[in-house]
């Protein structure tokens, strides 16, 4: 169990009272206890990234780039013995009463987190190594194209050498697949085909097919090639060497993932909760405790949903009210469906307004943040539109954080495959939730804090993590953003998405919905196309619990500001109130509202 919650160590407002005045500093007086904790959670982290390689190419840094993360069971046993080791430590090297406020907080966290990954290991088989959302046949071009970075001939050939390293990386996973086969843990049947279509698209082109263009990984590669000063024999010499391994290793290992994948094909069902899974009931529990950071039952979950759908209902039909439309709330949604005036062309100058557009809507928004924002991210931020070879299965959009050490900005992909699935009415709202003041903002920030432990900078929880994008997606609105009604509509139609998930998650792992069933509730409920309600509930199904966090976190967070703006009432300044939100990293729910209370005891400064 975790050992340590706010029925059995609570902190009283006065412990948390010294984090509030300078959140992202250590305090000045700190005492040597608390000197010796940070240094122990420095030697941990440092220690954590020297051992996954991948890690520490994301970073910024380019120790070990030449190689892939171990993907044994021998390195999980490892690091599970490790956590054992360090837990131990922690509570038996320091005494938390001679801590600083804000040592004390960092040691809490670190025990939690410690116990989480503790009591999830006997569950780390509970998951899949493969579907249509990732695995290493979509990992390693996206890694190699997203975070290694070539500004020397040595970065080139630490390339190749991942491209060496493909075969037993894969083999590591293949072997993942087969432990999870052996206890009845199969992919749905639908996630095989679009699986074995990324492998297909990944081993297209040059130098597997004769003439025309690179494939993929070619083609970054060569990109990046070009950009060095190079004698020309030297450049070339490279590039045969890469399409060596393309042919050599990367084909065969990618080909033996295909061969797997079909044997295990013949296993799948179309049972799509994780109630098939061995003790499947505990694992979704467990699962939706760890990323909400609550206690909440699913049917206490599947309820909220279905109160927020209906409350999110009434408000949609007050905004077609205003817009005079002729119909009920169903016939709404299929007329944002359906008219060719809400959605760019599907051709490249659409597809380049899209993204045109989604840079100055958050131009914008970047205009507007100091009038909500003390704080406010470094780290430059870019969008991009999701790559060729993944666009198929990718999500419409998503948020790559920036590299701590290194130039790599924060990146907001928009997923321009299928502009059907793209409505302008919602092209805001995603645009604040992936990028400012969103996950871009949190992310960003949270790694640019200085005097905490990195650990507390670069980790985080799901719910905080979702439910801060959620909020900031709403409080566009409040920053006087959404003007025209169809925008707002879209807001409303993108909360509206997150409370089905409520309903859809916990509907398919709990009450043993089918794929089917999820599908035509999304369907009947909100405005998004029938292949985005498809792509949801597939997801929802290879990520249980997931979904759920988005809603829960939004909730906690709007619930902390109303409690603050009653107590404080004109004290009440929104930016202090942001500021409390993300001076200390991303907490769970329950911290959160510790951290929130001190600092409306301390009077909201």
């Amino acid at each position: 169990m975790i050992r340590w919650g706010l029925a059995c160590r609570c902190a009283s407002v006065a412990v948390w009272a010294g984090l509030l005045s300078s959140p992202a500093t250590v305090r000045a007086g700190a005492t040597s206890e608390s000197e010796r904790l940070n240094a122990f959670f420095e030697e941990v982290h440092e220690a954590a990234v020297a051992r996954w390689p991948e890690w520490q190419t994301s970073l910024g840094l380019k120790t070990n780039n030449n190689a892939w993360n171990d993907r044994s069971e021998a390195r999980r046993l490892r690091e599970h013995e490790l956590r054992i080791r360090n837990l131990a430590r922690l509570r038996y090297e320091f005494d938390e009463e001679k801590l600083d406020p804000t040592a004390q907080l960092s040691y809490r966290l670190f025990e939690r987190r410690a116990e989480r990954g503790i009591e999830w290991f006997p569950y780390r088989h509970h998951s899949y190594a493969v579907h249509q959302l990732g695995g290493p046949h979509t990992r390693i071009p996206s890694f190699l194209a997203n975070r290694h970075k070539i500004d020397t001939e040595a970065d080139a050939r630490a390339y190749l050498a991942r491209l060496d390293g493909v075969s037993g990386m894969i083999d590591q996973v293949i072997d993942r697949l087969e432990t999870r086969a052996a206890m009845g843990i199969v992919p749905p049947r639908f996630a095989f085909p679009k699986v074995r279509a990324d492998i297909d698209a990944v081993l297209t082109g040059a130098p597997f097919d004769a003439g025309g263009a690179d494939s993929t990984i070619l083609a970054d590669f060569a990109k990046k090639l070009a950009k060095l000063e190079l004698p020309d024999p030297e450049r070339a010499a490279l590039r045969r060497r890469a399409e060596a391994a393309l042919v050599e290793v990367v084909q065969p290992a990618y080909r033996r993932l295909a061969t797997v994948m079909t044997r295990l094909e013949t296993r799948a069902t179309d049972d799509a909760g994780v109630w098939k899974f061995p003790d499947g009931a505990g694992f979704y529990r467990h699962a939706l405790r760890a990323r909400t950071t609550t206690t909440l039952s699913p049917q206490a979950i599947h309820d909220f949903g279905l109160a927020e759908v209906a409350r999110l209902h009434d408000e949609m039909r007050a905004v077609i009210e205003r817009l005079n439309f002729a119909g009920d709330l169903q016939d709404f949604f299929a007329f944002i469906r359906d008219d060719p005036a809400n959605f760019y062309p599907d051709t490249a100058a659409g597809k380049a307004a899209y993204l045109a557009d989604s840079r100055a809507l958050i131009a914008e928004m970047d205009g507007a943040l100091d009038g909500y924002f003390a704080l406010r991210p470094k780290a430059a931020l870019e969008v991009r539109r999701v790559e060729a070879y993944r666009e198929k299965t990718s999500a419409i959009g998503f948020y790559n954080r920036p590299a701590v050490y290194g130039d790599r900005p924060g990146i907001y992909y928009v997923n321009l495959f299928d502009m059907t699935r793209m409505p302008k009415s919602e092209m805001a709202a995603l645009a604040y939730h992936e990028a400012i003041p969103g996950h871009h903002m949190q992310i960003a920030i949270a790694q640019e804090l200085e005097g905490l432990p990195k650990f507390r900078r670069f980790s985080g929880n799901t719910a905080y993590i979702e439910g801060w994008a959620l909020y900031a997606e709403r409080l566009a609105k409040e920053m006087g953003f959404y003007r025209e009604p169809l925008s707002d509509f879209g807001r409303l139609s993108y909360e509206l998405w997150r409370a089905t998930r409520l309903v859809v998650d916990t509907g398919l792992h709990e009450k043993r919905w089918s794929r089917e069933q999820a599908i035509a509730y999304l369907d009947a409920n909100t405005a998004m196309a029938h292949e985005n309600n498809r792509k949801s509930v597939e997801r929802y199904i290879v990520w249980p619990g997931q979904a759920t966090t988005y809603k829960i976190g939004m909730r906690r967070i709007l619930a902390l500001r109303a409690r603050a703006r009653m107590r404080l009432g004109d004290r009440f300044d929104i930016r202090a109130f942001h500021t409390a939100v993300l001076g200390n990293g991303a907490l769970p729910l329950d911290v959160l509202g510790e951290v929130v209370e001190a600092w409306i005891e301390e009077g909201g400064r």
